[in-house]
């Protein structure tokens, strides 16, 4: 069976108890995530053989993230350890005006310690047929570019597929390296894009619009500056407010545009993971469907995970399949 690779910090969520602020109550709930993370789980979810590539802290938290990823079948066989502490952050949940905030502490966490000399990338990749990596960890640290890098360049020799969902947050870009010029290096090496036009903008240097005549436009650019990419897949969301939001996508495959229809997610359980689930909804119904049932795909398991508490997607394949069938109502299945 081939294995889908993800590589990323594992991070411990901390949160008040509903849509409490934390000068409101004194217990939290958390949770383990991580932008990469959440993406194998949830694909290991759908079915898939998952192994994710980390480093954690060597004590009991550290062993009770690995224990957490392993219940959901994802390999930890290339995840290190660290003296250095889990990366953890602070989610306060909004509801309806008020928006959700999100404080870091990762500066000097387990995967900041990350060199490519950690990582075994040809043991790795062994009998994988998918890597996905996105903006977020080459952003953290020096150490994570080099090493996503080495496991990108050794992925395209070995004619791996590649998807990247090259998100852009110039508050992570501290070290030093150019987010434009990092991103537009690494996605030489990729094969499908997933993000939208703010993502595009930002690696071409361009001003498109949101509308589709501008996202197929640029598209078609971004495929023609980066030939190793052969689709692009864009999840758009529209917030009415913080608890009802609006989720479709659109694709340009090089031959056609489609779009999906609109999904309302009229009250919103949790927010956090919901950009991973349809990443990884799209790298699952890829190996299974065509391009634009791989997109509905992605786009029914975003707006489920919508209504999970925590990180992850706990949607199997067949709760994403009933939404696509236009099983929407919530009735009760007996």
């Amino acid at each position: 069976m081939n294995q889908i690779i993800t590589f990323g910090e594992v991070l411990m969520r901390i949160s008040p108890r509903g849509n409490k602020k934390f000068m409101q109550s004194n217990i939290a709930e958390f949770y383990f995530g991580g932008t990469e993370l959440n993406v194998g789980i949830s694909i290991a979810n759908f079915g898939g053989k998952v192994k994710h590539i980390s480093v954690v802290s060597d004590d009991f938290i550290g062993d009770t993230a690995l224990a957490y990823i392993r219940k959901f079948g994802v390999s930890t066989s290339s995840i290190e350890y660290s003296k250095r502490p889990l990366g953890v952050y602070f989610l306060e949940v909004g509801a309806v005006m008020r928006p959700s905030k999100i404080s870091y502490n990762r500066s000097h966490s387990s995967f900041s310690e990350i060199v490519p000399v950690m990582v075994d990338w040809e043991k790795a990749l062994r009998k994988a047929n998918w890597l996905h990596w996105t903006g977020i960890t080459p952003a953290l640290t020096q150490g994570a570019f080099d090493t996503l890098k080495e496991g990108l360049v050794l992925a395209r020799e070995k004619g791996i597929t590649v998807s990247a969902d090259p998100t852009y947050r110039s508050g992570l870009w501290q070290y030093g390296k150019d987010a434009k010029s990092s991103l537009i290096e690494l996605l030489h090496y990729s094969n499908i894009f997933i993000g939208g036009i703010n993502e595009i903008n930002e690696v071409l240097g361009t001003n498109y619009s949101y509308s589709n005549e501008d996202f197929l436009k640029a598209s078609q650019e971004l495929m023609e500056t980066f030939p190793s990419i052969e689709k692009v897949f864009d999840k758009i969301r529209t917030s009415l407010n913080s608890s009802w939001h609006r989720i479709r996508a659109r694709m340009w495959n090089g031959v056609e545009f489609k779009e999906s229809e609109d999904l309302d997610i009229t009250h919103v359980i949790d927010r956090i993971g919901t950009g991973d689930a349809f990443a990884a909804g799209l790298i699952h119904g890829l190996q299974e469907y065509d391009d634009f049932k791989a997109m509905q795909f992605a786009s029914a398991a975003c707006a489920l995970k919508h209504t999970y508490e925590g990180d992850v997607n706990y949607a199997n394949a067949d709760d994403v399949l009933s939404i696509l069938d236009g099983n929407i109502s919530g009735r009760f299945q007996r």
